[in-house]
């Protein structure tokens, strides 16, 4: 008899043997100890690259940015390893999709796609104390790992944030920080989970685990985040480097005039300095426009953190609780 002839197991539990929690830790491992491979391989090679260059980026903003805003600064330093920081940012924004996707769709797709759930759920410890035991020591792991990771990163990435080159609420980083980073990892990895539960096959869940992570990342940048406390506004022409602008435009007799970008203010400068070599404010203050910004300080990094992981830790922790109620209902 194989698994996939076995027979069904009884609709409840009540009547299993109850198997101790412990033993799922050993049975996870010897199932997943594969994704778990090459997640430690992925994040092992990017925290060996990270030690290495981040050695030569400290050593480098010793010696060439003092002052952290001088002309040697800008040129020895940023513009020596600006545009590799921004690559190794944007491609590490990429690792927690590449989690949920290898390491959380299959969980629970393979099992269904192969069968053998069949054999698994008959066991003694019970179909949803199964499942629920492999996910939460999945995700502990992953998030675990992840929170290192990001630890690392953080300092790799101070000498930009030093200099001034780098805004850490800006899109490119924010999420790669310490709590945000293992916050995405596990929503990740919750929404992969889900995605074989309810797909039942493991390439399709891997394709809809990225699409739904890319969907929920784009969103939260663009749209969600800057939301999180109300954003200040000012007047001011010069802000601090670590503020996060969210947005600029021109009022004039107090009422909106155009936005700091597109054809409006280019047609406004160009009509009234068009030899000046001013920037746009310095020549339209003169004409009575006011340049108005909305931006979020950098004191608000950590609050910022800590709100976006707690809700994305709610939502991963909604989306494993629906898998394991999925897999209670299901028909063995």
């Amino acid at each position: 008899m194989t698994a996939l002839t076995m027979p069904g197991r009884p609709k409840h539990d009540a009547g299993l043997r109850p198997v101790p929690w412990r033993r799922m830790a050993w049975v996870t491992w010897r199932q997943h100890r594969a994704a778990l491979a090459g997640v430690a391989a992925l994040l092992g090679a990017l925290a060996v690259y990270l030690w290495l260059t981040g050695l030569q980026l400290h050593h480098a903003y010793a010696a060439d940015c003092h002052p952290a805003g001088s002309l040697g600064c800008a040129m020895n330093f940023t513009g020596r390893y600006g545009i590799t920081a921004i690559i190794v940012s944007i491609f590490l924004q990429a690792v927690p999709a590449l989690t949920g996707a290898f390491a959380g769709a299959p969980v629970l797709a393979r099992e269904l796609e192969t069968g053998t759930f069949r054999y698994a759920w008959t066991q003694g410890i019970g179909r949803w104390r199964w499942t629920l035991a492999k996910l939460v020591l999945l995700a502990v792991v992953l998030a675990a790992a992840a929170a290192a990771f990001s630890v690392l990163f953080s300092w790799y990435n101070q000498p930009f944030f030093a200099a001034g080159y780098a805004v850490p609420l800006s899109t490119r980083v924010f999420d790669l920080g310490e709590v945000a980073f293992a916050a995405w990892t596990l929503a990740a990895f919750a929404i992969g989970v889900l995605a074989g539960m309810l797909i039942r096959r493991v390439v399709p869940a891997i394709a809809a685990t990225l699409a739904v992570y890319a969907g929920l990342a784009f969103a939260t940048g663009l749209w969600l985040r800057q939301h999180y406390i109300t954003p200040l506004l000012t007047t001011k022409l010069n802000l601090p480097s670590s503020a996060w602008i969210v947005s600029q435009w021109y009022t004039k007799g107090g009422k909106y005039a155009f936005g700091a970008r597109g054809s409006g203010i280019v047609n406004a400068v160009s009509r009234l300095c068009p030899s000046s070599n001013v920037s746009p404010a310095q020549c339209l203050t003169p004409h009575g426009y006011t340049q108005w910004t909305s931006y979020q300080p950098g004191s608000r990094f950590w609050p910022f953190q800590w709100i976006e992981g707690g809700w994305l830790l709610a939502l991963s922790v909604l989306l494993i609780a629906a898998a394991v109620w999925l897999v209670r209902r299901r028909a063995a």
